[in-house]
């Protein structure tokens, strides 16, 4: 039999071979023994589906098992390191395991996000890994509640019955001032991202208690932003350092805060450290090439990926358990150069 090569499904190859698609649709699944189709025939539709150049829908009959193997994955912004190493990873873990990845940008807009949440459930993803960008979390818990498989990174709410992969933001913003107020800083500025988010709740909540615990009173004027981007870290660096006192030290609640402030500072003639500390939340392979290199609180980025992945797999492939999944990760302080010792001890005397 000769036939023009070409891609056919499965209703082409068998009218070309006069056959019936149940039976052709046997012998390719490897089921012609159970239903006693003759070797002579197994051997006409295999030779037929190599010259016809058939490929198996993967996506009809993932449909028709009600499994497509895909992953829905949304996350806040693409260009930011942060997201895209957790994204880099969430592909590998997946398709180490067998799962595509339909990749999603929010664009930190909360509306764009329920919108992107429903198109995903729609083109019959097995489960969604979600980086929420606002503060409404309705259209999440519909989801989860539903009985659709769904893992929350990063931004997440307590309040909310769904599993979540997060940082311990408390202890790694705490560390990060306490490491500033040891090497002599009082007068420390936080710019922080989205108010009212939970990491953000926290990291603002770990730079008060370094203060609380260290006996230096909280100044509310120092603490100044609302959103994590390169922008709002840019504007309240021009602004904090217009005050008549300004602050002799920065922690920044992001990485891309983190290059807003050096960018101010570069326009406004200073120097970090000499003229102000600075310490950003979020390590990325940058930080150890800035001048000078930068002190950062480092996530576990690779491990937050590998979680959510076997996480979600775990809600798709099992019955649910009772109590979601809660997850943080420890933060590590990586210290650099832009910090100096301002209170440098003096020798005891002999």
């Amino acid at each position: 039999m000769k036939v023009m090569p070409g891609s056919v499904n499965i209703r082409e190859l068998a009218r070309v071979l006069g056959l019936s698609i149940t039976t052709v649709s046997r012998v390719l699944n490897g089921k012609a023994e159970e239903f006693r189709i003759s070797k002579e025939t197994c051997e006409r539709v295999l030779q037929a589906a190599r010259e016809m150049n058939y490929t198996p829908n993967s996506l009809a009959r993932g449909l028709k098992l009600d499994k497509t193997e895909t992953i829905g994955l949304i996350i806040p912004d693409i260009a930011n390191p942060f997201f895209a190493d957790i994204a880099k990873t969430i592909e590998q873990e997946a398709r180490a395991k067998g799962y595509f990845i339909i990749l999603c940008d929010s664009g930190e807009n909360q509306e764009a996000e329920v919108e992107l949440v429903w198109i995903l459930k729609n083109r019959k993803v097995d489960g969604m890994i979600i980086a929420p960008v606002g503060l409404r979390s309705r259209h999440i818990e519909e989801l989860y509640q539903s009985g659709f498989p769904v893992v929350i990174i990063d931004r997440y709410f307590p309040d909310l019955s769904v599993p979540y992969i997060t940082t311990d933001n408390f202890q790694g913003a705490f560390d990060a001032v306490d490491h500033l107020i040891r090497r002599g800083h009082k007068r420390i500025a936080c710019i922080q991202g989205l108010r009212g988010s939970q990491p953000n709740r926290d990291r603002v909540s770990g730079y008060l208690e370094a203060l609380k615990r260290n006996l230096i009173p909280a100044d509310q004027e120092l603490i100044v932003g609302d959103s994590f981007s390169e922008e709002n870290g840019y504007i309240q660096t021009r602004l904090l350092f217009s005050f008549e006192k300004p602050p002799d030290a920065v922690f920044a609640l992001s990485n891309l805060i983190s290059l807003g402030v050096i960018k101010a500072a570069r326009e406004m003639g200073l120097q970090i450290p000499r003229d102000f500390s600075l310490v950003s939340f979020d390590e990325q392979p940058f930080s150890a090439y800035l001048v000078p290199p930068m002190t950062t609180i480092e996530q576990q980025k690779s491990e937050i990926g590998r979680l959510a992945v076997n996480v979600l797999l775990r809600y798709i492939q099992n019955p649910r358990p009772a109590k979601p999944v809660a997850i943080r990760l420890k933060a590590r302080l990586i210290e650099r150069d832009s910090v100096k010792q301002i209170n440098i001890p003096s020798s005891s005397s002999k």
